[in-house]
């Protein structure tokens, strides 16, 4: 059993950061530099796509943190 979560602790780890890695930063590019093209409407958007990524960034990182807390129990 602790293979088997070592296994997926290894895996989790990987693609949280492959997803950290996706997002942009808040001052990214030569426009962040100047404060041109946030690209944040009147509402503090971001796309569909920036949504959803940190969506899934959360989700595995609640997976990861679960499963630090199972490998200690075991």
């Amino acid at each position: 059993m602790e293979a088997i979560l070592s296994g997926l602790q290894v895996i989790l780890a990987v693609v949280l950061i492959v997803l950290i890695l996706m997002h942009s930063g808040k001052d990214s590019g030569l426009s962040g530099a100047f404060g041109v093209g946030t690209g944040a409407g009147p509402f503090g958007g971001g796309s569909l796509v920036e949504r959803n990524l940190n969506r899934w960034t959360v989700a595995f990182a609640l997976l990861f943190v679960a499963n630090v807390i199972l490998l200690l129990k075991v």
